[in-house]
């Protein structure tokens, strides 16, 4: 497998990137709005809370909370959040500005860039770091990071910690994502994910040896039934989940495996692998509790990530080394 490093594909984007900025204040609210149409089939008859929670990476809570303030309606419709979608549907959300005692720190903090211009920002994010603040981590995070060098991001989603994140990783994975700088290229981002045409590999260092040269695992995933902390498969009320994965380089008692998502679910990689029995390696929350390794986190990386630009719809394709750790480590196993 090829593991050196690229930037963008042949069709590269002429847009002129901004100069580094070193503003340090809130970015400046809108109110943005946009209109949700052509609501996919499979979310016909589906919760609006639900939907939405996919549809937008927020927590199920600040929806719930846009919703029952009207901020969220269905045509001109204030309705429940636990209302079932039906076909032409058009979904209106309004994201209100926070409050004047809202703040979101800016913190110059070093990031590893890899594509900047008005509209994204395209990231390798270091393992350790968390996407963005929550109620036990307020600081140290990239979204911390990116206020401080940009100044100002995408406002959707800023009353819930994370303006312009469309997606995330884990605090231990590192690896590619993309931010977006403004409501417009956010919503065109969210739309591309939702519509699975995102291209994203991660590679994954798992326990034991892989047979098959390559494969797909296809079962759904929900929280866990006894431990809520936890994902994993359940047939019953799971989510569809689908990866893919194919050989990369076998060991005696490991294989680095390349891997696809056809989904994006809340830990999907770490449940699947470890659902056909060959978990990520260090993983603490899925892998295996009694072997020990040097690595001091899960080895996992977004390897590459792959769009179509919001403005000038070229397609960008951006791709990573192996982070250290998981170089040295691989580099241990012959």
């Amino acid at each position: 497998m090829n593991l050196e490093p690229g930037t963008w594909s042949p069709a590269e984007t002429t847009q002129e990137l901004p100069p580094s900025c070193t503003m340090n204040k809130q970015p400046v609210i809108r109110n943005p709005q946009s209109t949700i149409r052509n609501i996919p089939s499979q979310w016909i008859n589906q919760r609006l809370d639900y939907f939405l929670k996919e549809h937008f990476e927020f927590s199920r809570a600040y929806i719930q909370q846009l919703i029952r303030a009207g901020h969220i309606k269905v045509g001109q419709q204030k309705l429940k959040p636990s209302y079932h979608l039906k076909t032409g549907d058009e979904i209106v959300c309004h994201f209100p500005p926070p409050p004047e005692n809202f703040k979101l720190q800016p913190e110059p903090i070093p990031l590893d860039i890899l594509y900047e211009d008005k509209e994204v920002i395209v990231v390798n994010k270091p393992a350790g770091m968390v996407v963005h603040p929550a109620t036990s981590v307020r600081s140290g995070t990239l979204v911390n990071a990116l206020l401080y060098h940009c100044g100002r991001l995408s406002e959707i989603g800023i009353l819930a910690d994370r303006p312009g994140i469309v997606h995330r990783l884990d605090k231990d994975t590192s690896g590619i994502l993309v931010v977006a700088k403004t409501n417009e290229a956010y919503w065109d981002l969210v739309n591309q994910f939702a519509s699975r045409s995102i291209n994203r590999i991660y590679l994954a260092l798992v326990y034991g040896v892989v047979k098959e040269d390559e494969g797909e695992i296809d079962m759904p995933i929900g929280r866990h039934l006894r431990d809520r902390k936890k994902m994993g498969v359940v047939t019953a009320r799971g989510k569809e989940a689908i990866t893919r994965f194919k050989v990369s380089r076998r060991f005696p008692d490991f294989t680095l495996l390349e891997v696809k998502l056809a989904t994006g679910r809340t830990h999907q990689i770490r449940v699947h692998l470890s659902y056909i029995h060959h978990p990520v390696v260090a993983d603490a929350t899925y892998g295996l509790k009694k072997t020990e390794v040097s690595l001091k986190r899960q080895a996992l990386h977004a390897r590459s990530l792959g769009f179509i630009h919001p403005t000038t719809k070229n397609y960008l394709e951006f791709v990573t080394l192996l982070p250290q750790d998981m170089a040295d480590f691989i580099a241990t196993l012959g």
